[in-house]
C-alpha cells in the first residue's frame, strides 16, 4: 500500500471509530508507531481535524466524514462472495441483513463493477459445510482465479496433485468457483485432460492470467454440473464404520466432510456409521485422533488404518 492509499485509509479507520491508538494503527497497517506520527502530522497538515490526546489516542472531531469512498470491482467482488459464505453458514438472522447491504452496495457501483460482479455471482457457489480444522485460512490465488473467471480469460498454472508430491503445468479454462469440503476449488475446462476438472485453489503454485479469451460453453451449467457430481461421488461412496471416544466427537462432527450418524453407545464413546470414497484417507484422518478413535469395518479400512500407522512407527525407530 503506497502513501497516499494509507493516509486515506487511515481517515477512514479512524472515522468508523471513536477513539484509536497509535500502537493500534500501527499493527492495523504494518507501518511503525513513528511513521503513524508522521502520518497523522501529514494529514493534520492537510485540513483533516484529527485531535489527539496523549496516553489515550487519536480521534476525529465530530461532524466530520469523508465523501463517499467507491468500491473497485475486486473490493466489491470479494464482499459479495463473503455475503455468500454467510448466508450458507451463519446464524439465519444473519442473512437478511447481510442480503439488504449487499442490495446497497450493488446499488452503488458504477455499470461496469455491476457487471462484473454479477459475472462472479453468477459463477460462484458455496456448498455443505463451514470451513474444517485443516482449512487453509489464506487463499492468495482466488483473486486471480475469480478474474480468470469473470473476464473469459484462460489460466496458465503449476498445479500440485492431490499426493502432494508432483506437480503439473495446466492450462486451463476457467468456469467457476466453487467452495465445498472446506476448501475452495477452481471448476475448469483442462486443455491437458481435455475435460472438466476441479482444482482446489490452496494447490496451486503458480498461476498466470493469459490475454488469450476463450469461448464461452453456453451448455455448461455450474449448479448443473456440481449436481452431476454430487451424484457420481454418492454413487461412489462406500460406508464405514468408526468408534470415537465422546472427548473428540464435537471435533469429529466438525471435521468430518460427511454426516456422522450415531450408533450404540460403549466404552466412553460411540459408533458411528459414515460414507467415504476413500479408505486412505479416512484412516490417516482417523489416525490424527490418536487413541481416541477406532475403525471398525470394513477389513480394508482397518487395514489402512495399520499400514498407515506401521510407517509412522518406522518413521520414529531409535
Amino acid at each position: 500500500m503506497n502513501r497516499t492509499d494509507r493516509l486515506v485509509a487511515m481517515v477512514l479507520y479512524l472515522q468508523g471509530r471513536r477513539v484509536v491508538r497509535a500502537a493500534d494503527l500501527a499493527a492495523h497497517f504494518e507501518v511503525t508507531e513513528r511513521t503513524v506520527y508522521r502520518d497523522i502530522s501529514a494529514l493534520s497538515e492537510a485540513g483533516v481535524p484529527i485531535a489527539g490526546e496523549a496516553g489515550v489516542g487519536y480521534s476525529l472531531m465530530k461532524g466530520y466524514h469523508l465523501p463517499p469512498v467507491m468500491f473497485t470491482g475486486e473490493e466489491a467482488a470479494s464482499l459479495f462472495v463473503g455475503g455468500a459464505l454467510v448466508k450458507q453458514f451463519t446464524d439465519p438472522s444473519l442473512q437478511a441483513p447481510m442480503a439488504s447491504a449487499l442490495d446497497k452496495l450493488r446499488a452503488v457501483l458504477p455499470r461496469d463493477s455491476q457487471d462484473q460482479v454479477d459475472r462472479l455471482v453468477r459463477s460462484t457457489l458455496v456448498l455443505g459445510k463451514g470451513p474444517g480444522a485443516n482449512a487453509e485460512p489464506s487463499q492468495p490465488m482466488l483473486m486471480p482465479v475469480q478474474q480468470g473467471v469473470v473476464q473469459g480469460r484462460v489460466l496458465r498454472m503449476v498445479y500440485r496433485g492431490r499426493e502432494r508430491d508432483t506437480d503439473t503445468a495446466r492450462e486451463v479454462e476457467p468456469l467457476g468457483v466453487v467452495y465445498y469440503g472446506g476448501a475452495w476449488y477452481l471448476v475448469a475446462w483442462c486443455r491437458l485432460r481435455k475435460d472438466y476438472r476441479h482444482f482446489r485453489v490452496d494447490r496451486i503454485k503458480r498461476l498466470e492470467l493469459q490475454p488469450e479469451k476463450f469461448a464461452p460453453r453456453p451448455d455448461f451449467s455450474l449448479a448443473r454440473h456440481m449436481a452431476e457430481q454430487a451424484d457420481k461421488e454418492r454413487a461412489e461412496m462406500v460406508p464405514a464404520q468408526v468408534w470415537f471416544h465422546r472427548r473428540v466427537h464435537e471435533k469429529a462432527r466438525r471435521e468430518s466432510y460427511a454426516t456422522l450418524i450415531a450408533g450404540r453407545e460403549r466404552d466412553g464413546g460411540a459408533e458411528f456409521t459414515l460414507y467415504t470414497w476413500s479408505f486412505e484417507w479416512l484412516a490417516q484422518w482417523l489416525l490424527s485422533f490418536g487413541d481416541a478413535a477406532e475403525a471398525l469395518n470394513p477389513p480394508e479400512l482397518r487395514a489402512a488404518v495399520r499400514e498407515q500407522a506401521s510407517r509412522i512407527i518406522e518413521k520414529h525407530r531409535s
